[in-house]
């Protein structure tokens, strides 16, 4: 039970999102079994060594290093956990330190092909799931908003007076994103033909599958990868690509840094520092293209 303890305070306590919490318990699973197939030890009598033992059977699995410290990160906040709660005196993760992660550029697709995409009318028409698709692409790159908080967006998060969306984000935090006008058509339209649909399970969900349902990420990430793949040969598509471009687009035309970590919902600057290194290298491409020195 020790495990389904955690998992409810990081539930009810933490207020940790749904996605976090399922893995968070698929991490917690693996190495469980880990421990009780090669040392038939359970979690509450593990040690440093057998910490590391684990760490470097997932490195030499070809792991990533970003997969390797999230699991330990998902370790570090378990039996932090056990020691509050008295089940131990001791924390075997106290010695253990993640592997280093190379730093790696947020991935991006240039507003201008973004543009193309959205401006034109090769690639969408008028149906209802047509456009469904064109604004899943249009809201998360005309806010920035994650995965979870489209597919958690109501119409009734939309307030088209102040041009804004409620959005919740993690760990149930609030935040206001003002919308454009584009969006805000796209959507009352989208809204209109939606209710026309006359879907025998109306939801009060923003997003909807053919069938009136709740969206779901796997639809999301097939829209987005689908789309993109007709703009952008990068390999990595997904709806954090489209993020990633928002927050750049920002950057680029001179938005203050706090003001993008709060559209973002960051919870520290540091988070939304890193998009500072893609402008940097456009300044430097900008630079080596126009300087007689370069």
């Amino acid at each position: 039970m020790t495990v389904e303890h955690f998992l409810t305070y990081l539930q009810h306590e933490k207020r940790y999102s749904s996605h976090t919490i399922q893995s968070y318990q698929t991490d917690l699973l693996q190495f469980g079994d880990f421990m009780q197939k090669t040392f038939e030890l359970s979690l509450t009598e593990v040690k440093y060594v057998h910490v590391r033992n684990f760490m470097v059977a997932l490195m030499e699995n070809q792991i990533s290093e970003n997969s390797v410290g999230r699991k330990l990160s998902a370790l570090r906040s378990f039996y932090k956990f056990l020691i509050r709660e008295d089940v131990l005196t001791s924390n075997p993760m106290a010695l253990v330190k993640a592997p280093k992660v190379p730093k790696r550029l947020p991935v991006f697709v240039e507003d201008t092909k973004l543009d193309l995409l959205l401006d034109s009318e090769e690639f969408f028409d008028g149906s209802f799931l047509s456009l469904r698709d064109k604004l899943i692409i249009e809201t998360l790159f005309g806010t920035g908003i994650r995965l979870a908080e489209l597919l958690s967006l109501k119409e009734t998060d939309l307030n088209f007076y102040d041009s804004t969306i409620r959005v919740m984000g993690k760990r149930s935090k609030e935040r206001i994103v003002p919308i454009g006008k584009t969006l805000q058509e796209q959507l009352k339209v989208y809204i209109e033909l939606k209710t026309l649909q006359n879907f025998d399970n109306k939801s009060g969900v923003l997003i909807v599958t053919d069938k009136g349902a709740d969206a779901y990420p796997k639809l999301i990430y097939r829209i987005v990868q689908r789309y993109l793949t007709y703009i952008s040969t990068q390999d990595k598509k997904s709806p954090h690509v489209l993020r990633h471009s928002y927050a750049t687009s920002l950057l680029n035309r001179g938005a203050d840094l706090n003001a993008i970590k709060e559209l973002l919902g960051h919870a520290s600057l540091a988070a939304t520092q890193v998009y500072t290194h893609n402008s940097v290298e456009r300044l430097k491409t900008i630079y080596k293209q126009a300087h007689p020195k370069a």
